[in-house]
């Protein structure tokens, strides 16, 4: 049997911010990042609207990019002490992504955050508050998603936390929230979502239902990301739709091995982070060749090649043809094409910000820790040990993936 869920309800386009109004409860708990929505005045629309709709109303600020056990746990506290029946999360992935698992520990103090590993594990939710997301980029759609990415910077690990009890209640994607995007984080946040959904046309649970919105999704992406990038505010809106469509797919069909690896070398390296979207702009033409080897795979990936329009005589044409495309992408986005130059910011870099020795120290158990993760198992191919540590170094080091 298989599901496919997504929020009860979900408001799009301009200005659709205004939808708070009819939320209704007593109490909200807004959850936010590092500034912007305080800085282009949405956080104060967003507290008025709640407050219009009766609501008093809590703010739990400053959440950070790639957010914490520690800062989940802090504002599952602050939870607690305030009692909301709503939680409204509004910013960026990680905003949302932190109150989604910040709801678990409200409504069930006593859970650790190792029960949580496990996919699709939670208990149930909703005994206390329901959940409102509201994205301000253009990538995650975590808005519509069954995930939650969390760091536990002591192991150095991002786990994805999955469940379709996290989905959220509603979803408002605000494209004016979009437009204040600046261009690299457009070029990272649009490439996460090209990955979303390519990834999930190729997994092994894709259905017809899946299949419908990655396919759109991916066709929205290329024609508008780079627009977007350029400037353009009708581009802008478009891609804030295109990223949650691609949300829609990959909730319900899962990920792959772009994803596995995106999270187990985003935080494990001592002189930076990898930012996730670039990592994942990286590494998909890599996969892509690795992953065609598998024929009804590789028969997708020139699916989806044919769908935007590319050239090619044979399925290995139009897969080489779409790794191509992707590369291009990234060129036009200034997105490294490689870990060896990925420079501060996740821009392109004659030298890296990655130490390669300390890369390769790590290869074996990072390359342990892709393969365990929760994305692995819906990869066309799940790759070995060897097979995994080889494609972590072509993604180093641009090499050629023929294995």
């Amino acid at each position: 049997m298989s599901r496919f869920t997504l929020p009860r309800d979900l408001y799009h386009g301009k200005g659709t911010l205004e939808t708070l109004k009819t939320l209704e409860g007593k109490k909200a708990f807004l959850v936010v990042g590092g500034g912007s929505m305080k800085r282009f005045g949405f956080l104060d629309k967003a507290v008025g609207y709640l407050k219009d709709a009766g609501m008093e109303v809590a703010l739990f600020e400053g959440v950070e990019s790639d957010p914490s056990v520690d800062t989940v746990l802090r504002g599952a506290k602050a939870m607690q002490e305030f009692a909301p029946d709503w939680i409204v999360a509004m910013g960026g992935g990680s905003p949302i992504d932190a109150a989604k698992a910040m709801w678990v520990f409200y409504e069930y103090p006593d859970t650790k955050f190792e029960d949580l590993c496990t996919p699709f594990s939670f208990p149930k939710l909703r005994t206390k508050a329901k959940f409102c997301a509201v994205p301000s980029t253009s990538g995650t759609a975590t808005e519509v998603t069954a995930f939650s990415i969390i760091t536990d910077n002591e192991k150095g690990i991002k786990y994805p936390l999955a469940d379709f009890n996290i989905t959220p209640d509603v979803a408002i994607v605000d494209s004016a929230l979009a437009e204040t995007m600046p261009p690299k984080l457009i070029a990272h946040t649009g490439m996460d979502a090209m990955t979303h959904a390519i990834e999930a046309y190729v997994s092994t649970l894709h259905c017809n239902y899946t299949d419908a919105v990655a396919l759109h999704a991916i066709k929205m992406i290329h024609q508008y990301l780079k627009k977007s990038y350029d400037g353009c505010m009708e581009a802008r809106a478009a891609m804030h739709d295109a990223q949650c469509l691609a949300g829609m797919a990959f909730s319900n069909a899962l990920l792959g091995i772009v994803h596995s690896m995106a999270h187990k070398t985003g935080a494990a390296y001592s002189t930076s982070h990898i930012i996730h979207g670039c990592a994942n702009a990286m590494y998909l033409p890599k996969v892509i060749k690795f992953n065609a080897r598998d024929e009804a795979a590789a028969k997708r990936y020139a699916e989806i090649a044919e769908h935007i329009g590319l050239a090619g005589n044979s399925t290995e044409e139009l897969v080489d043809s779409l790794i191509a495309e992707l590369r291009s992408m990234n060129d036009k986005l200034n997105i490294p094409q490689s870990i060896q130059n990925y420079g501060a910011g996740g821009v392109k870099a004659e030298t890296s910000i990655i130490d390669e020795t300390e890369f390769l120290d790590k290869l074996p158990e990072v390359a342990a820790n892709a393969i365990a993760d929760a994305c692995t198992g819906s990869n066309p191919r799940i790759p070995s040990q060897e097979e995994m540590e080889q494609l972590l170094k072509a993604c180093y080091y641009d090499l050629a993936v023929d294995f």
